[in-house]
């Protein structure tokens, strides 16, 4: 299967902006980079603990330190839910936050309809333990400013998203 993408700005946004965000190689940017396990759901959460824990230490607002832990908790899950391995890197500077989630997995055989709320291809033991409930590319969008999603099935996925901070 071939690869595909998609991606969406929020309204009134500067695409080339909010790509250049994820382009860039900030020296003054803090980063936080973290290893996932596929499978290890008992570390669930650590990466987006760890970026939500630096946000708040820079006097970043509530609500949007909330965004950025809600998009980086949904992409850390997808990454332990469905692939074998991955990674997850936040630069964090004054203007914005940038995530990059990359894995080696699956990869996502219709993103568009992963990206409708509720569709998943998750398993039933992984719907038991409380994951898998097709809400993860859905909340990533509902709490970025841009999200962009590289995917080949059998290869794997590549997820960016920007969270503005002014």
């Amino acid at each position: 299967m071939a690869a595909s993408s998609f991606t969406w700005l929020r309204e009134g946004l500067d695409r080339a902006r909010a790509e250049a965000c994820v382009a860039a190689n900030d020296p003054e940017a803090l980063v936080v980079a973290r290893p996932i396990a596929g499978g290890d759901y008992s570390s669930a959460g650590a990466g987006a603990t760890e970026i939500k824990r630096m946000i708040k230490k820079l006097a970043i607002p509530p609500a949007t330190a909330r965004r950025v832990g809600i998009a980086c908790f949904e992409a850390e899950v997808n990454v332990i839910v469905y692939a074998d391995e991955g990674t997850i890197t936040a630069r964090v500077t004054p203007a914005y936050v940038a995530v990059v989630v990359q894995d080696r997995g699956a990869g996502i055989p219709d993103v568009g309809k992963a990206m409708q709320p509720g569709w998943t291809t998750a398993t039933p033991e992984v719907r038991e333990m409380g994951f898998g409930a097709g809400l993860g590319l859905p909340n990533i969008q509902q709490n970025s400013d841009y999200l962009h999603i590289d995917t080949e099935v059998g290869v794997g996925t590549t997820v960016s998203f920007v969270i503005f901070l002014e």
